[in-house]
């Protein structure tokens, strides 16, 4: 549901969105220079705490900026991801909410 919402909104401000179904997929689309990764931290694919995390240690993929969504109630995750180095962790309803000006934030940059 999110990655329909996701797709959606990256086509309106004129970005692609490249989905990844697992840790070394989405590591492999990281190293080529996104404007941004967004992380469902409740995926069931992957581990998402360690995705972040090789990606913050990876050199060629270290800048990148990272956005997670979480449930609001989910605060041990939320502060495990924050530990891995996940730049932004935002609740499911806020992303959802605030989708347009994330996106909108990195076409500006």
């Amino acid at each position: 549901m999110f990655a329909v919402k996701i797709q959606d909104a990256a086509k309106r401000v004129g970005l692609d969105v490249t989905l990844a179904k697992t840790e070394d997929e989405a590591v492999g689309k990281a190293k080529q220079n996104p404007s941004l990764i967004i992380v469902d931290l409740n995926t069931t694919g992957l581990n998402s705490i360690e995705l972040i995390k090789k990606l913050k240690t990876d050199e060629s993929t270290r800048s990148f900026h990272i956005v997670g969504f979480v449930s609001h109630v989910q605060t041990d995750l939320r502060k495990q991801a924050q530990e891995a180095g996940c730049d932004e962790v935002i609740p499911r309803s806020a992303f959802s909410q605030n989708l347009p000006a994330i996106l909108n934030r990195t076409v500006a940059t």
